[in-house]
């Protein structure tokens, strides 16, 4: 990365343009072509710089209920599992970690009910998992801004 790239990452994390050509925005501001700015995201993208472009919504507000779900997963279905849970639009992140409780994920659904009739398919078809649903009791809402030229 160079120091142009390091311009456009601060930029788009703190004010994407939402405007009809974002890109010739983000060029605007840092001194290249809309062309150059969207090649530069697109390849950090790709690196895995960028894992993801989009709005942050607060989903309680818009009315949604949300719960962390830990999972037991043997190994020899983790993959699988992961797919399975991956292939609901109602998950928002899904990762895998180190430890006896090795999947976990957010679940944001319109009511309690589709939360359950969810985790009850997940549960059905991953027999061999044990699922912890675990709900937010308090909310803590962090604003992550990442330093680009941080070492």
């Amino acid at each position: 990365m160079d120091n142009l790239d390091t311009r456009i990452l601060a930029l788009i994390q703190e004010d994407f343009p939402l405007v009809s050509r974002p890109y010739a925005a983000i060029g605007e501001k840092v001194g290249c072509s809309e062309e150059e700015a969207f090649r530069r995201v697109m390849a950090m993208k790709k690196a895995g710089v960028i894992r993801r472009i989009g709005a942050s919504f607060d989903s309680r507000k818009l009315g949604y209920l949300g719960t962390l779900v830990g999972m037991r997963v043997p190994g020899k279905e983790l993959e699988r599992v992961a797919a399975l849970v991956n292939s609901y639009p109602q998950v928002t992140h899904n990762y895998q970690r180190e430890g006896q409780v090795n999947l976990w994920f957010t679940l944001v659904a319109e009511s309690k009910g589709e939360l359950e009739r969810i985790l009850g398919e997940i549960t059905a078809a991953a027999p061999d998992a044990e699922v912890l649903d675990l709900p937010a009791k308090e909310v803590f809402k962090l604003k992550v801004r990442f330093d680009p030229e941080a070492d």
